[in-house]
């Protein structure tokens, strides 16, 4: 029995779709599809059940699963024992995280481990929306909502601050802002309400007498723009307005927010080389970077 085969029968059964296997295996779909039917002619037996929504497994299927996950851990072990392992670590991770994080944070931080694992593919879903796990659109998330319940890995990831801010030019047009009952008289940039992908981003409703907004947008780096340009003021993450040298920290001791990233990964996805080294060092990441992300003296505040 062919050991490769039976890995992309094991993606196959993780996924549920062909295009979606294949790209985990760095493959072609029509490649996943010749590998299954490989593996099903050879064992004299129908593995999946092909239906318009995707595949799901026969009985045949599900008795086989799990030692082929034993088999797969196994394989993980033995990998592991290995000198210099790691140096051979490959295959893709799609790692999806909110657009600010993910552009802001994670597009700067990749290519060292990339340059740690030169195999790796790893692909960067910096998305204004939330990335589901249980529609297969990323391996790992890292996202603003803690999931209540389901088949996965959670972790708290980091903490992060938020602040007003305004641009140099705006506060010199319209005057320095010492109060928060001056806020009522000036033009906001924010979300779009009924389109905001988490809760947890309307800010304007927990301050008292905001003015009014003129400028919404489902992107955060969008608003950053408005905002240092002269459109209005705005809640900004301070990991990356404070690198902005357009925007200045409107009242610092009264307005900041903070909130929570979580970080996700399916439980049939942890014992993976790839996925458990991206997650470990996802967390080094954010630890290394907490001083920005916390806005504190230390980070250059």
């Amino acid at each position: 029995m062919d050991w490769d085969n039976l890995k992309f029968f094991l993606e196959l059964s993780r996924a549920g779709k062909l295009t979606a296997a294949a790209r985990r295996m760095g493959v072609d779909h029509t490649t996943v599809s010749r590998r299954i039917h490989a593996l099903e002619k050879s064992l004299g037996m129908t593995l999946f059940i092909r239906e318009q929504t995707g595949y799901s497994l026969t009985e045949a299927g599900r008795q086989l699963l799990p030692q082929v996950e034993q088999m797969e851990s196994a394989s993980v072990r033995i990998e592991q024992s290995l000198p210099e392992a790691d140096e051979q670590l490959s295959g893709q991770v799609r790692i999806g995280a909110t657009e600010g994080y993910g552009t802001i944070m994670l597009g700067r931080e990749l290519g060292h481990l990339i340059r740690r694992y030169p195999h790796l593919h790893l692909d960067l879903l910096a998305m204004p929306r939330a990335l589901r796990l249980s529609r297969h659109e990323a391996d790992i998330v890292i996202t603003l909502e803690r999931p209540e319940r389901g088949p996965f890995i959670v972790t708290k990831l980091t903490d992060y601050v938020l602040r007003l801010y305004a641009s140099r030019e705006y506060l010199e047009n319209h005057g320095p802002i010492r109060h928060r009952n001056q806020l009522g008289k000036h033009r906001f940039v924010s979300y779009v309400d009924d389109m905001v992908f988490s809760r947890e981003l309307l800010f304007l409703n927990e301050i008292a007498g905001s003015g009014e907004v003129n400028i919404r947008s489902t992107s955060v780096l969008a608003q950053q723009e408005a905002i240092a340009t002269g459109a209005g003021i705005g809640i900004l993450p301070a990991f990356s307005a404070d690198i902005d040298d357009r925007l200045q920290v409107v009242l610092p001791d009264q307005i900041r927010f903070i909130r929570t990233f979580w970080m996700l990964m399916p439980e049939e996805l942890r014992h993976i080389a790839r996925m458990r080294v991206t997650w470990d060092f996802l967390r080094e990441r954010a630890e290394e970077n907490r001083g920005r992300l916390m806005a504190t003296p230390s980070a250059g505040q």
